[in-house]
């Protein structure tokens, strides 16, 4: 009796033993799962929070790329603007010395015409290009070769007879060097590239202001402008 029970209770003890192993095999693959999720959530967050930075970053230099950016392009408006109204005052400085010469002028009595000495051409045929258009529209408007030699002078001293003459410290443009150059569009749209439109503009002008193109010459020579 007592074998059969030793018997029993070795079995038993065997089986207990097993389920032991067993139960604790299934603890031990449970816990290294376990441990395993916590170490794949923990690789996860952190490679959360490295994309994070990395946003954080990226925006952070987007920002700093859009100040300097906008900061540029307001440094150069304010450029542009103080250029430009720096043109505009000078410009507005020229034409008025220009005007307060023209209304001291205007303001003198007018000086006898010493009648013209020098060399007087005997046609127009003498000229080419700017200066033959010059002399045709001469006689065209009334005055004879004695007046385009006059002419001839002053525009020679004023611009050598070249249509795309600028002073950029006056503003004075082309053969008559008009200032500014837009008043001669009362001639014609073309004035900025037809030198016939000038003379036209340039011949008005002296007509108006000084009676003959000799005149004109005269009060250059006196005054250093006309």
């Amino acid at each position: 009796m007592s074998r059969l029970w030793s018997r029993f209770g070795v079995r038993a003890l065997a089986v207990g033993l097993l389920v032991t192993g067993v139960a604790g095999g299934f603890y031990l693959e449970s816990d290294r799962e376990t441990q395993q999720r916590i170490s794949d959530a923990r690789l996860a967050a952190e490679a959360e929070q490295v994309e994070l930075e990395l946003l954080r970053q990226r925006r952070a230099e987007h920002q700093r790329m859009t100040v300097q950016r906008r900061t540029a392009e307001r440094e150069a408006t304010e450029k542009a603007l103080a250029t430009a109204k720096a043109e505009a005052a000078k410009a507005k400085r020229a034409e008025q010395v220009t005007q307060q010469k023209q209304q001291e002028a205007a303001a003198r009595p007018p000086a006898a015409t010493v009648p013209y000495t020098g060399e007087i051409p005997e046609s127009c045929d003498e000229f080419s290009g700017n200066r033959a258009i010059g002399c045709a529209l001469t006689l065209e408007k009334g005055w004879g070769l004695d007046q385009f030699a006059c002419l001839n002078k002053l525009w020679n001293k004023e611009s050598g007879w070249n249509h795309k003459a600028y002073n950029a410290a006056s503003g004075a443009t082309g053969i008559p060097q008009a200032v500014p150059g837009n008043k001669m569009s009362s001639a014609g749209a073309d004035w900025q590239t037809n030198p016939a439109t000038q003379i036209k503009w340039g011949l008005g002008y002296i007509k108006n202001r000084y009676s003959t193109p000799c005149g004109a010459w005269q009060q250059s020579q006196n005054a250093g402008y006309y």
